[in-house]
């Protein structure tokens, strides 16, 4: 009986052993997972505010990257952002003790495993190497990643062998994708005998749509920052640039002279310009850049510079655009040419001599007989060729002005807007609105004209660049 007693006994002390073992494993179960959810709320409460009060890039990185590798008690991190064109991942932020997730090469010292953060040296040679290191789409554990549906957790079999040479034993790599939009890849590392927390691939994943929200709304807001300035600096470019244009027309005794430039950007790749060649002579120039917007605009700068140097004291136009011609050349790329039309006006004997380099035909309004005449001697574009073909195609056109004639130079943004059926406004309705309105100012011409272009196209948006120059004798 006594034996039975004691044996009872001994079963109710250790059931109450294992009993107070378990509430006290519990307990500490209880604690770490406390622990756990105030390390996860401080860093999602840390990440939203540095996301509404717009904090440096670097520092919300680093915030993000940190904060990771504290709460799934990782060995390192590193987090890359997808580029603008979305071609590769650039290096953002990497913690000093960050295993490798690509292959270094050979001339980097190799970190040593187990313990490879302890050789600072290897480490230190490592990290700069990966700091700069960018990976395209596709290449490698992180390339790949890119493209991942969601998280992953690998463990040391499953990751590519060379990786596991260079210290890495587990990771977590997840694409940080908002919408439809990949904007980043971060990726977790333990180095050997360093396991990652329990529950890390399902915490990671929730964390992860934190992070990539917010590094959406940084990308967001940067942009908008980065648009707003490219915004100003185009206005000031674009004032600047107007400032180049003529502010108003020439005095030329028995001549009326007008021109306008309608850009289709900000920017234009059109030019017109009046230039005086001497006492007796004025010249203006028309020309239209191939391409539109900053490039066009910053060659169209050239193009003026050159002609006005080149103009003064000269009036056969074809020797200044052959000059204009070689001294552009050697800084127009391949893909880029301007075409010009230069006229020269002799207004003791109301003579005129063209030179078309490639250029829309004039078109001249004879008042005798009212026809419209397309002024077209041959000639090849600016910047094409070094000079040897170019002089060759390049020829003085002389024609004369009698009482009532009208010149008018035009680019091909006019002839080619587009209305809402995809109709261009053409040559035909060009002439014909010329010889409509002949008989008015210079001036009253071109707003009757562009008028009629604006009614043709409605609301269709512009696409190229218009410029006019009207030149009637009186």
């Amino acid at each position: 009986m006594s034996l039975i007693f004691f044996l009872s006994s001994l079963v109710l002390v250790v059931l109450l052993w294992a009993q107070r073992r378990r509430v006290k494993e519990l307990k500490k179960t209880r604690r770490e997972l406390q622990l756990e959810e105030n390390r996860v709320f401080s860093f999602l409460h840390s990440l939203g505010e540095a996301s509404s009060q717009g904090v440096r890039s670097k520092e919300l990185y680093r915030l993000i990257v940190e904060g990771c590798v504290r709460i799934l008690e990782a060995t390192g991190g590193a987090l890359y952002f997808v580029d603008r064109e979305e071609k590769m991942l650039s290096p953002c932020f990497l913690t000093e003790k960050a295993p490798p997730f690509v292959m270094l090469p050979e001339v980097v010292p190799q970190p040593v495993s187990p313990a490879y953060h302890d050789h600072e040296e290897s480490a230190s040679a490592a990290h700069s190497f990966l700091r700069l290191h960018t990976i395209l789409r596709g290449q490698g554990l992180l390339g790949e990643a890119w493209d991942w549906p969601g998280p992953k957790f690998l463990t040391r079999e499953e990751l590519p062998a060379e990786l596991v040479k260079q210290g890495l034993d587990a990771a977590l790599i997840s694409p940080l994708r908002y919408g439809n939009r990949t904007v980043g890849v971060l990726a977790l590392g333990n180095a050997p005998k360093i396991s990652f927390s329990k529950g890390g691939l399902e915490l990671f994943r929730i964390i992860m749509e934190q992070v990539a929200f917010a590094l959406y709304h940084q990308t967001v807001y940067h942009e908008a920052g980065e648009k707003k300035i490219m915004d100003r600096d185009m206005n000031i470019a674009r004032d600047i640039q107007q400032l180049l244009l003529p502010a108003e027309a020439p005095t030329l005794p028995g001549y009326e002279i007008s021109g306008i430039n309608i850009p289709a950007c900000a920017l234009s790749g059109d030019y017109f310009d009046y230039l005086k060649i001497d006492e007796h002579h004025l010249g203006i120039a028309i020309a239209d850049v191939s391409g539109k917007g900053v490039p066009a605009s910053l060659i169209m700068t050239m193009a003026r510079s050159v002609l006005r140097a080149q103009a003064a004291g000269q009036s056969s136009p074809c020797e200044v655009v052959k000059l204009v011609n070689r001294q552009l050349y050697p800084d127009m790329k391949e893909d880029m040419f301007i075409s010009m039309a230069y006229v020269t006006i002799d207004q003791t004997n109301n003579t005129a001599q063209l030179v078309r380099a490639g250029h829309d035909a004039p078109l001249f309004y004879h008042a005798k007989d009212a026809v419209v005449e397309k002024l077209n001697p041959k000639g090849m574009a600016v910047g094409i060729d070094s000079g040897e073909v170019f002089d060759r195609f390049c020829t003085d056109f002389p024609f004369y002005f009698e009482s009532g004639d009208c010149l008018l130079l035009y680019t091909d943004g006019v002839t080619e807007a587009l209305n809402a059926d995809g109709r261009e406004f053409g040559i035909e309705r060009l002439i014909s609105c010329l010889k409509k309105n002949a008989t008015q100012s210079a001036s009253d011409f071109l707003k009757k004209l562009t008028e009629e272009l604006q009614d043709f196209v409605a609301h269709q948006p512009q696409y190229d660049d218009i410029t006019l120059i009207a030149i009637k004798k009186i």
